[in-house]
């Protein structure tokens, strides 16, 4: 009991420097952002200099630059998570980094003027096409630096793991074989001896264990299903539910047998894997 008890106080530890340093971080980025919306609607007319006779305190324009904000940013971080799980998690490649930016620009674009116009009417403005199509130039051009420079470091990391030991070498006593991720089905574990299985049903038996090879591989491609088994995301054939919260796994005809013709996940590991596999 006594050895348990500091465990728990480092980990509230932990999670309360976590929480407090993530808060910490997005406070910086929001004062920077009023900084910024308030300089530009500072510079945007003539009257709202603050040198000028007729100054006046630009709040409409302010606001709608927050609102703005909110709003891209909402579009940007769902397109990015749609693009994270249907292509960033598989490769990473120029043409699926520019499909997400023309994307998240379309968005914005089909969101700015509809936006603009309830805006301006709830103000009691004037709706000018020339100004809305300046304005949306210009939150184009901002949209593009902010969302490259916010998702630019995710990207990347995203692209490390997609290149991060394409293939594996396989050692097994004297041999050794090299196999690409897409030839592995799965790797298993039966009596301390781990078995690599490929994609045609052929297996290999390894000198490596299971945790080994859990910091080897691509965890966007491979998933530790339990203690003996660790499966790729192409070769699982059905999922099913079963009883207390667990879920079964069938793996594709081609490389089932005896030892992992079926999978059983956790409860505790069930939203993981989903996670994972979508």
């Amino acid at each position: 009991m006594n050895k348990i008890q500091p465990t728990k106080n480092i980990q509230n530890k932990v999670w309360h420097t976590f929480i407090f340093s993530s808060a910490w971080g997005w406070f910086q980025k929001a004062i920077v952002l009023i900084i910024f919306f308030l300089i530009i609607n500072h510079l945007s007319k003539r009257e709202n200099f603050p040198d000028s006779e007729s100054y006046k305190f630009p709040l409409e324009g302010f606001l709608s630059s927050i609102i703005l904000c909110i709003l891209i940013g909402i579009i940007a971080h769902l397109n990015f998570k749609f693009y994270k799980k249907k292509y960033f998690s598989k490769k990473v490649e120029l043409v699926s980094v520019i499909s997400y930016m023309a994307s998240s620009l379309g968005y914005i674009i089909i969101m700015y003027f509809p936006v603009n116009i309830i805006f301006n009417i709830v103000a009691g403005g004037q709706t000018e096409f020339y100004y809305l199509l300046i304005g949306l130039l210009i939150t184009l051009l901002l949209s593009f630096i902010l969302i490259g420079l916010r998702y630019a470091k995710d990207i990347y990391n995203l692209y490390k793991l997609s290149i991060k030991d394409a293939e594996i070498t396989i050692e097994s006593g004297a041999k050794i074989t090299k196999l690409s991720y897409e030839n592995i089905a799965c790797f298993y574990s039966e009596y301390k001896i781990v078995y690599t299985v490929q994609t045609n049903g052929k297996k290999i038996n390894t000198d490596f264990t299971l945790n080994e090879l859990e910091q080897k591989i691509n965890d966007q491609l491979f998933f530790r299903a339990n203690r003996q088994i660790i499966i790729h995301k192409d070769s699982v054939k059905q999922i099913e539910k079963i009883e207390n919260g667990k879920l079964s796994i069938r793996l594709k005809a081609s490389i089932e047998n005896d030892e992992i013709g079926e999978i059983s996940i956790s409860r505790y590991k069930r939203k993981a894997f989903i996670d994972w596999f979508q």
